[in-house]
């Protein structure tokens, strides 16, 4: 995996968390909200 393909990984991941983030920040009751992540499947061989 090259450089720049892991700090894409990382940038998507900390976009994932800071998002997450908000969601805790902003319950403000106990209703359930779902949260809508993109989740792409990669298939790799070894």
């Amino acid at each position: 995996m090259k450089t720049t393909e892991k700090i894409a990984n990382a940038k998507k991941r900390i976009d994932e968390l800071e998002r997450l983030i908000k969601y805790w920040n902003n319950l403000d009751n106990d209703e359930a909200k779902i949260v809508n992540f993109t989740a792409k499947i990669e298939n790799k061989v070894a």
